[in-house]
């Protein structure tokens, strides 16, 4: 019986191809323009060494493979009985099957490509000689639990994958101990592994919309070894799993052989699995340690080539078929491993259209940038640009820019900061923001609930086909105490929304289904954080405020239920698991994420952040509330800011004008934080009052303790400004907005390629705890499951 196998990424080569290519001139045109290049050009002369690009190697492979299926039968070959394909050419096997078309193939390949290459980091190691069984005793006797076993290929070859530090000490320990030959693979994520979970996620959500038919012959599934079923929406969760899922390669011929075939036509460039096919019908088996020939060159074949994008990926074990043991002990008795994807709300995640309950939240002055959401969207993720303290013109470029670039198809958000003093401000930031359609905004430092805000969450309310409330968009509300966190859990006050109805800002339909919602549907419980702060405790206030969101829910029947999420703190796996186990439903970080490349500010402060521990952070005064007193949290180490704004704020409440300091004092202050007379930062003062603000200007020569106040003010404007900017000779007035979640981040990534900043990307941040997170809560599930064994 015949039975036709396709190769995986890694048997991509330049020059492949081109006689299938050639014969097939239409669909070649159709496949160009889904991928907007030329696949002829690209696979026989590989420009920029693109087939090293898992984007491209992807979809390239499968239109040659496809094409060589349509030669096959075109030329008269019998058909065969059975279909295989390792990893990407089970995509081919199942266009031989009839699930899909040519051009469905191509999108599919295309997509999968653009999710794996944008996940990691980690690495891959192929391991020669102990099966596959034996190789998981010896993880979990090396204590080796966060790498995974990503294809099971032959008796004597696996393939591991995980971070890229815990592999290579692996790998030295299996040469050491005289136990396997190792092979590093240069790829550019841990595929097949628990670590591809986010992209699985991603990928399940892109085939609900693709049309999938179940397969004319038989087809034998990676993830299970066992041939698919009569079941399009199978074909759908299969390829999902795949993803992040062992390639059960060994098993996989196995079954072949069970249902009767004793012949293989591989199909595609190579013939590494023609190699495997034989090697494993003539009965090799492990312990030998001989290596296989279909594997003794690591170049040249599909399963082991050093490219840097060949694709191998595994994870925890498949839930039907033979198993393959995963890494760690008492595998049998272990519970269900936790999912990186899985923590949190899944509704969030709907509604947010993102992958995983992870916020990177605002930081002022376009801190978090337009690069840092956008790149956030691009892997999936929601981050908010930063407003605090920017102009409304540059507000209105950046917001133009995030809505250009991510669409309607990324996530983005951008920050409402409550500006008490200014009402007018907030109203016009409002307007830009329905004016560019931003769907997500964050709403930060409201103590109550104020018109502009109202108008953002309802306009363009609306009713769904079941007659439900819809809000006009997503407001994730940052709170830290219990009274404003009920006023967001509230519908909008009725006399306001008479108000807004009567001057035009809202419909009366509008303000109709405002009363049946809540002003947020997104709580966000702000602990102890950088920037302003009431230095809250996660333990005591967010069991504390869910607990006023059940009350609220139940009490006012919401079509939907509220969700409380967590931020403050969070720098390590076990914060964010902390944070999930005190029921979060998602988790918003900050400090750690201005010291990632797309923070929006200088390589000086960037430097000084990752050189933080926990005890490096301080109070002080807050210069846009300087006369209430209110507190931010900042960087100690490295500048003397938080000491010379916390003298300040002595001055001023013991003194009532500028002229009651003393001469020394008025030296000391000259020298040290303005750096010029006390007279001259009071005309610069004074003059951009004259053009922005003559009322306070008015106000401060009426008073000369305000006019005091407004001098130590500058202070703080310009110890932001140096920041910002990184002028060396300013460093020690350094005012950097900063929470212990830094320290404790960089101790998380020390020793690791995460200890240089550069290498620190938002996106790669937030994988990295929530892939941690789910890591400790599987590792304390175990823990309880054994303690009670």
């Amino acid at each position: 019986m015949q039975g036709w196998i396709f190769p995986g990424q890694g048997a991509q080569r330049r020059g492949m191809g081109g006689e299938v290519l050639a014969r097939f001139p239409e669909l070649v045109a159709a496949a160009d323009r889904l991928l907007g290049l030329s696949v002829v050009e690209l696979c026989s002369t590989d420009p920029g060494n693109r087939l090293r690009d898992t984007r491209y190697a992807q979809p390239a492979l499968f239109v040659v493979e496809a094409l060589s299926v349509l030669a096959a039968r075109a030329d008269g070959a019998p058909p065969p009985a059975l279909l295989a394909g390792h990893s990407l050419g089970e995509y081919t096997a199942l266009f031989a099957a009839g699930c899909f078309d040519f051009e469905t193939g191509v999108r599919l390949l295309r997509r999968r490509g653009e999710l794996m290459a944008r996940s990691g980091p980690g690495g891959m190691c192929a391991v020669i000689g102990p099966t596959a069984e034996r190789l998981a005793g010896i993880l979990a006797r090396y204590g080796a639990h966060s790498l995974d076993i990503a294809n099971h290929n032959s008796a004597t070859q696996t393939v591991l994958a995980g971070p890229a530090d815990e592999l290579a000490e692996v790998a030295r320990r299996l040469r050491a101990d005289g136990l396997a030959r190792t092979v590093p693979l240069a790829v550019s994520a841990p595929f097949h592994s628990r670590y591809m979970r986010f992209a699985a996620a991603e990928f399940r959500e892109f085939l609900a919309g693709v049309p999938l038919r179940p397969p004319a012959v038989p087809v034998i599934a990676n993830t299970t070894a066992e041939p698919y079923g009569a079941d399009g929406a199978a074909v759908a969760e299969l390829l999902t799993r795949q993803i992040a899922e062992p390639v059960r390669w060994a098993e996989c011929m196995a079954r072949l052989r069970e249902l009767g075939v004793t012949e293989v036509t591989e199909l595609g460039p190579g013939g590494t699995l023609t190699g495997l096919w034989r090697e494993a019908a003539s009965g090799h088996r492990a312990g030998s340690g001989a290596v296989p020939d279909a594997v003794a060159a690591s170049t040249g074949t599909s399963l082991l080539k050093t490219g840097p994008d060949i694709e191998s990926e595994s994870t925890a074990q498949p839930s039907a078929g033979p198993s393959v043991p995963a890494a760690g002990p008492s595998v049998s008795a272990a519970p269900p491993r936790v999912r990186a994807e899985n923590l949190g709300c899944p509704e969030f995640r709907r509604d947010y259209r993102v992958r995983a309950a992870y916020l990177a939240g605002s930081m002022y002055r376009g801190i978090s940038s337009t690069d840092l959401v956008l790149r956030m969207g691009r892997a999936g993720l929601l981050g908010f640009f930063g407003t605090g303290g920017l102009p409304l013109e540059r507000i209105e470029q950046a917001v133009a820019l995030l809505a250009r670039e991510s669409g309607d198809e990324r996530p983005y958000g951008v920050n409402l900061l409550h500006t008490p003093g200014d009402p007018a401000r907030e109203d016009a930031l409002v307007s830009l923001l329905l004016r560019y359609g931003v769907r997500c905004v964050e709403a930060a430092g409201f103590t109550r609930i104020t018109p502009a805000l109202v108008r953002l969450r309802y306009h363009g309310a609306s009713r769904d086909a079941r007659g439900r409330p819809v809000a006009g968009r997503h407001v994730v509300a940052k709170v830290s105490r219990p009274e404003v966190a009920e006023a967001f859990l509230a519908p909008a006050p009725a006399p306001l929304l008479e108000r807004l109805v009567a001057a035009g800002a809202l419909t009366a339909e509008e303000a109709a289904i405002a009363g049946e919602l809540p002003v947020s549907g997104d709580l966000c419980v702000e602990s102890d954080s950088g920037g302003h702060t009431d230095g809250g405790v996660a333990l005591a206030l967010l069991p504390s405020i869910a607990r006023l969101r059940d009350a609220a829910g139940a009490g006012r029947r919401y079509p939907q239920r509220i969700r409380v999420g967590a931020a403050g703190g969070l720098g390590t796996p076990e914060a964010v698991a902390a944070a999930f186990l005190l029921g979060a439903d998602f988790v918003l970080t900050g400090s750690v994420n201005q010291c990632s490349r797309e923070a929006g500010t200088a390589p000086e402060v960037k430097e000084m952040l990752a050189g933080l521990d926990v005890q490096d952070t301080t109070y002080a005064p807050a210069g846009d509330m300087f006369e209430l007193g209110a507190r931010v949290q900042v960087v100690r180490k490295g500048t003397m800011f938080p000491a010379r704004a916390n003298r300040l704020y002595q001055l001023y409440r013991s003194h009532e004008s500028l002229e009651g300091l003393d001469g020394a004092t008025r030296r000391s202050l000259e020298e040290q934080c303005f750096g010029r007379p006390i007279d001259e930062v009071w005309q610069e003062t004074a003059e951009r009052l004259r053009r922005s603000d003559p009322e306070e200007l008015a106000r401060a020569e009426r008073s000369p303790r305000h006019r005091m106040a407004l001098v130590f003010r500058w202070y703080f404007a310009h110890s932001t400004r140096l920041a910002m900017r990184g002028e060396p000779e300013g460093r020690i007035n350094y005012q950097i907005h900063c929470g212990p979640a830094m320290g404790a981040f960089n101790r998380f990534v020390a020793g690791t390629e995460l200890a240089d900043w550069r290498r620190r990307h938002v996106d790669v941040i937030a994988d990295r705890l929530m892939a941690g997170a789910a890591e400790v809560l599987t590792d304390r599930l175990l823990a309880m499951t054994r303690a009670q064994n």
